[in-house]
Order: structure tokens, then sequence, then C-alpha cells
């Protein structure tokens, strides 16, 4: 008799339909939608703020900018304690900080004190985003990872487009430093509903907090060629959609448009197009690859760009509904390609990518509202395509790297 041949593995990672993925999705969803709250509570209240300290668009920008520089400061560092502790925990921790520091920040007396606090509250949140990368990466089928960050990417848009919307009439209606509060509490429900859900993680391996083998493991993904282009996709998509939201409050309170500060909030339902659009990343890579999905990605945010450029309303709303779901779809895609890239040191390379792309959002809304104050709303918008610009030059030299790889291996063949 022969030997009896050995029995299937079974791979006991979540895929849909399996026990828990319902529940991680839920709770990953609530974590996205608190980070994006709170992390952006300020953008849509921003010319209040300038209002009431009576200072400039750029200098209320670093409300914006602080906590995001913070975030994309302390992403590595954090994301070296998970591999310690743990995603599960980690995650935990930081939004439990920085929903603290949440309900703090509506106190501020002065813009230095809520600058203060808000980068902080960044800092707390750094803490989230690399490690729900890497917990999903660990946890997921590899099938099912690029949907799976997708509907982690669709929190990240409900929470911000809920957290405008609240702070936006909440301020009409009272003022700013309530609105902020109410942002606050929301972020509180989202951290209890993820705590409740997460599932525990079944396929974490502890790793070492060795400064050493944390500089080796980052010099590795920083020296892969993929990784780095990755990075800069990244940074360069969120250059945009920073510098877009943080002064399209200023243009739609202005001539010729002149609205009120609720109806600037509800601006932002079109971040629904952004969960629409960041959770079906998957199918456009199963359709497109990842290549054909960036390109759809950016030529879809250059032409929102282009549209907002005109004085009507529609065309404006139209432009911002293009933008947003060009950055989402491109930002899940080139998000989970970190994922899947990475064979070691998942954390460390998400932590990488999302340094990258809030120090991207930094500049974009630094940068933006200075090319505002120099040049009017035009002056953001080529901001925002010579950021465009940047991510199609770095596709397409992906595009003749893969060609030229494959051309080496046939001729060695």
């Amino acid at each position: 008799m022969g030997a009896a041949s050995p029995s299937p593995v079974t791979d006991t990672r979540l895929s849909p339909g399996a026990p828990g993925y319902r529940r991680m999705s839920f709770a990953l969803f609530a974590a996205g939608m608190a980070t994006f709250a709170l992390l952006y509570s300020t953008q849509a209240l921003l010319p209040a703020v300038s209002a009431d300290f009576g200072v400039t668009a750029g200098a209320a920008s670093w409300t914006v900018s602080a906590a995001t520089g913070a975030l994309a400061l302390c992403v590595l560092p954090l994301s070296a304690l998970s591999e310690r502790f743990g995603r599960r925990t980690v995650m935990t921790v930081s939004l439990a900080v920085a929903v603290v520091l949440g309900l703090l920040v509506p106190f501020a007396p002065n813009l230095e004190w809520l600058v203060a606090l808000r980068a902080l509250q960044g800092a707390a949140l750094a803490g989230l985003p690399a490690s729900a990368m890497a917990y999903l990466a660990e946890e997921v089928r590899p099938k099912a990872l690029v949907a799976a960050i997708g509907l982690f990417v669709a929190g990240n848009s409900i929470g911000g487009m809920s957290g405008r919307i609240l702070t936006g009439w909440v301020a009409q209606l009272a003022d700013w430093r309530v609105a902020l509060g109410a942002v606050g509490l929301m972020a509180l429900a989202c951290a209890l509903v993820f705590r409740a859900l997460l599932p525990r993680a079944r396929h974490f391996t502890r790793g070492s907090l060795s400064p050493l083998a944390l500089a080796r493991t980052v010099r590795g993904h920083l020296s892969d060629p993929l990784l780095m282009r990755l990075y800069a996709i990244g940074a360069l998509f969120m250059t945009v959609f920073g510098a877009v939201y943080t002064v399209i409050g200023y243009r739609l309170v202005e001539a010729p448009f002149h609205l009120p500060q609720g109806v600037i909030g509800s601006i932002f339902l079109v971040y629904l197009v952004g969960t629409v659009s960041s959770a079906a990343a998957g199918q456009l890579v199963a359709r497109l690859g990842r290549r054909g999905a960036l390109y759809l990605a950016v030529t879809t945010t250059a032409a929102g760009l282009l549209l907002s450029l005109a004085d009507a309303l529609a065309a404006v709303l139209l432009g911002l509904i293009l933008i947003t779901a060009g950055f989402f779809a491109g930002h899940a895609v080139a998000s989970s390609a970190v994922s899947r890239t990475a064979k070691t040191g998942r954390a460390q390379a998400s932590a990488l990518y999302q340094s990258a792309y809030y120090l991207g959002s930094s500049a974009g809304g630094t940068l933006g509202a200075i090319a505002f104050h120099a040049g009017g709303w035009s002056g953001t918008v080529a901001l925002g395509l010579l950021a465009v610009f940047g991510v199609v030059s770095v596709t397409l030299y992906g595009t003749h790297a893969a060609r030229a790889q494959q051309r080496r291996l046939a001729a060695a063949a």
C-alpha cells in the first residue's frame, strides 16, 4: 500500500462569509470612521477658526497639518509597538487616547493650544492605520485583502464625511467649539463599537522591539523599488486631497458662492463617492490590473480638478465628486499593494506608507492654503495637477521597469 497522502492544510484566515469576517469588517469600519472624523475635525471649520482667532487661512490650516504631520512622524514607532504588544492592543489604546484628546480640544484657549492638542491627537492616532493594515494582512486571505482594506478605507471616507457635516451644521447652530465636542462624542461611540466587535488575532506572531531589528526592516523596505513607488503614489494622491479639502471651505464662503457654514459642511457628502470607489478597488484591480486601476484613478482626479475651476456650483460639486472618487480608489489600490508586497515586517511597510501618505496630507494642506492665498482657487488646482503629474510619472516608470525586468528574464531563459 502506498503512503497516505498528507491532508491539505486548511487556511484559517478570514474571508467573506466566514465566521468573524463581518464583525471584523464592522469593527475596522468603525475605527476608520473615528480616525478620519478626529484627524480632520477642524478642516470644515477653518473659516470659523480664522474668524474667531483673527488669523489667515495658512495659520488656521496648521490645526489640520499639525495632526497629520504628527501622525506621519509617529506611525513608524507605534507600528513597532504593535509588533511586540499586538495589533489589537495598540489600535485600542491609540483610539482611546485620541478620543480623550478629542474631548479636550474644544477647550483650547488660543490657536497655539489648539494646534498643540491637535498634534498630540494626530500622534495618538498614529497607532491605528498601520496596525490595521497589518492586522488585515495577517488575518484575511490574500484574495480578499484588497476588498477588506477597501472597507477600512471606506470607513475613513464615511468618518471624514460625517465629521465634516456634523461640525458644519453644529458650528452654524452653535459654534466651532461645540462642533468639535460633537465629533469627540461620535468618535467615542465608534471606539466602543470597535473594541466590542474586533475579533482576537489568530495569526499574529510577536516580534522584537530591538532598534537594530527595526532599522534593518525599515532599510529593507526603503530599498524595495516597488514599495518606494507605492509610498510616493500615496503621498502625491494625498497632497491633492489635502490641498483641495483644506481650501474648499474658504472658496465656497467667498464670492460668487457665499455659502453658510452648515451648507459647506454638507458639501462633504461627496465622501460617499469615496466610500463606493474604495470598496470597489478590488474589482478595479481584477479587471484592469494595479497599474490600470491607478491610471483610471489619476485620470478621474485630474478631470475633477479641471472641472472645479468653473464658477458654477454644480461644476465645483461634480469636480469634488471626481477628485474624491479618484483619490479613494487610488489610495485603496496603493495601500493594499503595500500589504501584499511586504512579506516580512508588514506593520513597518504599512507604517512607511502611512507616513508618506500623511506627510502628503500635511504638505497638501499647508501648500494648498499658501497657493490659495497667492493665486486663489486656480493656484490650489495648479498644485493638485502638479501632484497628479507626479503620480502618472511614478506609475509610468513602474510600468517601464516591470517591462524591462520581463525582457531581462526572457533573455536569460
